[in-house]
């Protein structure tokens, strides 16, 4: 292959491979692939469970392919089954902080000072809003905080009280 058919990529931008999932039944993972970095989060996650040290190191792997060595994640504690200070994650130490960033936000930091700030989608949530949620997130232009997207995207309980009335 000559070289000007070789794909370059910027530090900054992620291939649109990102997009789909890494085998059947694993956490979903999207992220904005555009330089400007200007909207409010970087990405969204949807982890299939509330087990950190089984979700984690999944998105950590997939991350460092895409963006280099994850050096921090800083997550809610109450959002997880159990927060380890810490994780080995492909033979390399990931140290994990319980920051009261909420339960709908993870903040990954590569290298020493370089943050992304993705969406929880909760592991209950139905496949339709949590696609409607990541995809909210990843747009460019998205101001919107991590908690109303996925406040936005809930579909609303059904009214069993009419039915009852009826």
């Amino acid at each position: 292959m000559a070289d000007s058919d070789t794909p370059h990529t910027s530090p900054l931008l992620l291939p649109d491979a990102i997009h789909e999932a890494i085998k059947p039944g694993t956490a979903l993972l999207r992220l904005e692939t555009t330089s400007s970095r200007q909207g409010r989060l970087d990405g969204a996650w949807w982890p299939r469970t509330r087990d950190i040290e089984t979700e984690l190191p999944a998105l950590i792997s997939v991350l460092t392919g895409h963006l280099g060595l994850i050096t921090r994640v800083g997550v809610d504690a109450s959002a997880w089954n159990g927060l380890p200070t810490r994780l080995v994650i492909d033979g390399r130490v990931v140290h994990l902080d319980s920051d009261p960033v909420g339960d709908d936000t993870v903040l990954i930091t590569r290298g020493h000072n370089d943050h992304f700030a993705l969406l929880v989608v909760p592991p209950d949530t139905t496949a339709d809003a949590a696609r409607e949620a990541m995809a909210r997130a990843v747009r460019a232009d998205n101001i919107t905080q991590a908690a109303q997207i996925l406040i936005a995207t809930t579909p609303e309980p059904e009214d069993s009280t009419a039915d009852a009335a009826g």
